[in-house]
């Protein structure tokens, strides 16, 4: 069975750093992409970041380059998102997704995500 869980948000006072974590478990094999995404009140979802666990590829959103990066831990079966310089706009829950390596899409679209983890909350004040 495919788990994702996610850890680390709380709350941070803009201009400060979080750095969360994606514990993966359950998958068949390393052809995949592991993403994170948010969603904040009142707003669609969107993509973050992700990266391509064959080839290690990323991609980031044009609102969080140069602040965040996606670093990962084979060996824990974990993917990080490291988020600095954060801004109340990043307020948000933070989820981590993954395609199964069946994306057609780089970055993968959103409905291409088929499993997701249960979320966990940033807060970041002014």
């Amino acid at each position: 069975e495919v788990q994702l869980v996610e850890s680390g948000g709380g709350l941070v006072q803009a201009g400060g750093s979080l750095r969360l974590s994606c514990s993966t478990s359950g998958f068949a094999s390393d052809a995949h992409v592991i993403g994170w995404l948010r969603q904040a009140p009142g707003k669609a979802r969107e993509g973050v970041s992700c990266i391509s666990m064959i080839d290690r590829s990323t991609y980031y959103a044009d609102s969080v380059k140069g602040r965040f990066t996606i670093p990962s831990n084979a060996a824990k079966n974990t993917v990080y998102l490291q988020m600095n310089s954060l801004k109340p706009e990043d307020t948000a829950t933070y989820y981590c997704a993954t395609d199964l390596g069946r994306s057609h899409s780089w970055p993968p679209e959103l409905r291409e995500y088929g499993y997701w983890g249960q979320g966990t909350p940033v807060i970041v004040s002014s």
